[in-house]
């Protein structure tokens, strides 16, 4: 089997661990979500638990990275999937690290469900998802386009981040005796934006692949 031949197979079998520590990530978030939506206290402790498994495939990727440049020494394209590899998959590790976050905040939730949240939950939670799906989507289809669109729908999420801070105010002044309700809610939204900031990382990643631009500033 020639060198090129043994890269590319290489390649191959990063991806398909790429794809599927993507994969797991997504359903951490998921579950995340609907931890906080159904004030589960049982989800929210499995997604918590579940981070374990996804910093072994982190380790485990990045260690088959550093393998792959050691003994084949790519370069051109195949380098710049790697060193792609190797930042998404460090991105994929945090925003799994955020998911376990907002789960914390689901235990606190469990026991009040009669709270009201001082953000559009819903909303933001969507947006969120459809920039980390739209973000593996991209490196999956190499679609430059829809890359560009995740960096864009990053403004959507700060905006819903920032009007938080004004109606998480009203909510203290109305009901003070909520403002721990109302802290873990703040800190639960701002994990979403932190999640679609490492969104974004994935998406200027992509580009970077594609086109060997770098677009981060």
């Amino acid at each position: 089997m020639t060198m090129n031949a043994l890269i590319s197979k290489e390649i191959d079998r990063l991806k398909e661990r790429l794809l599927f520590l993507g994969g797991k990530v997504e359903e951490n978030y998921d579950g995340a979500v609907a931890a906080v939506e159904n004030r589960d206290g049982a989800l929210a402790r499995q997604v918590i638990e579940a981070d374990n498994e996804v910093d072994l495939l982190e380790v485990e990727l990045e260690e088959e990275c550093l393998k792959i440049l050691a003994l084949y020494q790519p370069v051109a394209r195949d380098l710049r999937f790697i060193i792609t590899t190797l930042k998404v998959n460090n991105d994929l590790e945090r925003i799994d690290d955020l998911s376990g976050s907002i789960a914390e905040h689901a235990l606190f939730f469990a026991d009040k469900p009669q709270c009201r949240l001082p953000f559009d939950f819903s909303r933001m939670a969507s947006l969120t998802r459809r920039m980390l799906k739209d973000s593996l989507d991209s490196l999956v289809e190499l679609d430059e386009e829809k890359a560009v669109r995740v960096r864009e729908a990053d403004d959507a999420v700060d905006d819903l981040n920032r009007s938080m801070y004004d109606a998480a105010r009203r909510q203290i002044l109305d009901e003070p005796e909520e403002v721990e309700f109302v802290m873990h809610a703040m800190g639960m939204c701002r994990a979403f934006e932190r999640i679609a900031d490492q969104t974004t990382n994935i998406a200027e990643d992509v580009i970077y692949l594609i086109s060997g631009q770098i677009v981060r500033h």
